[in-house]
């Protein structure tokens, strides 16, 4: 069984060159089949997570999401990288005693986010968004936890490239160890966020078939590959059109697409 040591300083190493698929599991089943699938580490979704609970995203209290992340980093072997969320607070020193927090589960890497939960201004003041950063970088000094920071304003419509790149500089500056910005789909986009931070890895995201695919994100020097909260999507999408042809139609076709229960079984029937 590997230690947290060793999830940690393989997580390290995965940052170091080549990029690697980081998919996002919502449950113990779903981390479970994927680190069966052969995939090197994998992410915790917020959004996926909170969906479970029936919650919407966002919803989800510090001490429950501690909970399901240290439940994730125990059911299996391969790193675990955190999302984070906003920290839960406002306040450098609260987030980065809420980040210690979450390095106590165990996990290998973790990311701050620099929108807050506040409709009236969800992106952080510049200075108090990189104050956050070196906050956090100082609380994780003593373990060799990944440090991911998000520049989330383009993707809540806020900020434009050279706004979200600026941010980015400035959170590496700052101690973040990757850097990741939602919401950028054009390759001359990821390419221009890339080559700024370098060399400093950066996280893409790819939620959906939107044209970009493992090869274009390796081509455009990105290090890593997450997919948020699609996975758990994708399952909630199947479980719906059921549902729906049940109570509409009272026919099942849709079952057809189901997971085999023998599978299933055979693979969580193993210690």
């Amino acid at each position: 069984m590997p230690t947290i040591e060793d999830k940690r300083r393989k997580f390290r190493q995965l940052h170091g060159s080549g990029c690697f698929a980081i998919p996002n599991p919502w449950d113990i089943g779903s981390a479970k089949y994927l680190e069966h699938l052969g995939f090197k580490a994998i992410a915790t979704t917020s959004a996926g997570f909170a969906f479970s609970r029936g919650l919407a995203d966002g919803s989800v209290k510090r001490d429950d999401m501690l909970a399901h992340i240290r439940e994730l980093v125990e059911a299996t072997d391969i790193p675990v990288n955190a999302d984070f969320e906003n920290g839960y607070a406002d306040d450098p020193n609260w987030v980065a005693e809420n980040a210690r927090l979450c390095a106590e589960t165990g996990v290998a890497g973790l990311s701050i986010e620099d929108a807050a939960d506040r409709k009236e201004s969800p992106i952080y003041d510049f200075d108090l968004a990189v104050e956050r950063i070196h906050a956090v970088r100082e609380a994780l000094h003593d373990s060799d936890v990944v440090l991911v920071g998000r520049a989330e304003g383009f993707l809540v419509g806020r900020e434009n490239l050279d706004q979200v790149i600026k941010r980015l500089v400035a959170y590496s500056e700052a101690g973040a160890d990757c850097l990741y910005a939602p919401g950028f789909k054009e390759h001359d986009h990821i390419k221009a966020i890339i080559e700024a931070v370098a060399p400093k890895p950066v996280n893409v995201l790819i939620g959906g078939p939107g044209g970009l695919t493992m090869r274009d994100a390796a081509e455009l020097g990105a290090r890593r590959v997450s997919v948020g909260g699609a996975f758990a999507r994708a399952a909630w999408g199947g479980f719906i059109r059921s549902a729906k042809e049940l109570i509409e139609t009272g026919t099942f076709d849709e079952l057809k697409h189901g997971a085999s229960y023998d599978e299933l079984q055979r693979l969580f029937a193993q210690p």
